[in-house]
């Protein structure tokens, strides 16, 4: 069984124990109720000219254990508002990564920068869920879902006002989201299935994604240098996350990860 395998049978654990609270019924009808979420403002935020950055709020990962073992989420979040990040990212998922709903309101309560709620989707009731958490953004893997879910999917996020972020790894993964006519196509680094990271990834796939859609770089973005060789491949945003966790002054980290972007796009 490989990692995903068991953050995916975990989250459907997660979801059967939060459907007793809330029934898939009550969550559709609070989410669809509660007005439209700012997807809109997301997809802003990580569009347009320059690279855009998606900072990420995580205390751990299966892959590098606990990264800040005092995670003040909040003071974080808001040190990334500060420094100018477009969009944050905060993991919700409770076992491997000890994130939870509870960390993303509270973070959602004291920014306001569009946030991404960053968890394994194995349910419709989970987008639901993410609506009624504030989420202006759901991240959809394509490892996870089939076309025709990712699809169906996709179609609820627009009626909720949600953007949606559709990962992929490979080559057949970004055709199948370019089918699915996301809007938004991530190219993930690391391999969720053992978690190795190719630095390169992204970059050899960006030329797959037709240039309307949003391309996001995520995992593994650490140095000045892989946000230039990114830049220079054409790709619109980048979600970084233990770099900026580990940065000691997040602002001098991400003026330096702008500087690199800035300096491809004065050489065109």
């Amino acid at each position: 069984m490989t990692i995903l395998d068991q953050l995916a049978g975990y989250a459907r654990e997660r979801v059967a124990r939060d459907r007793e609270k809330i029934s898939f019924e009550e969550a559709r009808l609070l989410a669809k109720e509660s007005g439209k979420a700012n997807g809109n403002v997301f997809y802003e935020a990580v569009s347009g000219k320059g690279m855009r950055f998606i900072c990420e709020v995580k205390k751990a990962s299966p892959s590098k254990g606990v990264i800040d073992p005092v995670f003040d989420y909040i003071g974080i979040a808001q040190s990334y508002e500060a420094a100018g990040a477009d969009a944050i990212s905060c993991l919700t998922e409770p076992k491997w990564f000890q994130g939870s709903d509870d960390i993303f309101r509270e973070i959602r309560s004291a920014v306001k920068l569009p946030m991404l709620r960053k968890d394994f989707v194995v349910d419709e009731y989970q987008l639901y869920q993410a609506k009624l958490l504030g989420a202006d953004c759901i991240l959809l893997i394509c490892a996870l879902l089939d076309e025709e879910t990712i699809r169906s999917y996709l179609s609820i996020c627009d009626e909720l006002g949600l953007a949606a972020l559709v990962e992929t790894h490979n080559e057949e993964e970004i055709l199948t989201a370019v089918r699915t006519g996301a809007g938004m196509i991530g190219v993930n680094n690391r391999n969720l299935k053992d978690f190795t990271v190719d630095l390169g990834n992204a970059s050899r796939l960006r030329s797959l994604i037709p240039n309307d859609r949003i391309c996001v770089a995520e995992s593994g973005v650490r140095t000045a240098e892989d946000i230039f060789e990114l830049s220079a491949a054409g790709v619109d945003a980048v979600l970084v996350g233990e770099a900026m966790m580990r940065a000691a002054d997040k602002q001098a980290f991400l003026q330096a990860m702008r500087g690199a972007a800035g300096q491809k796009s004065n050489m065109r």
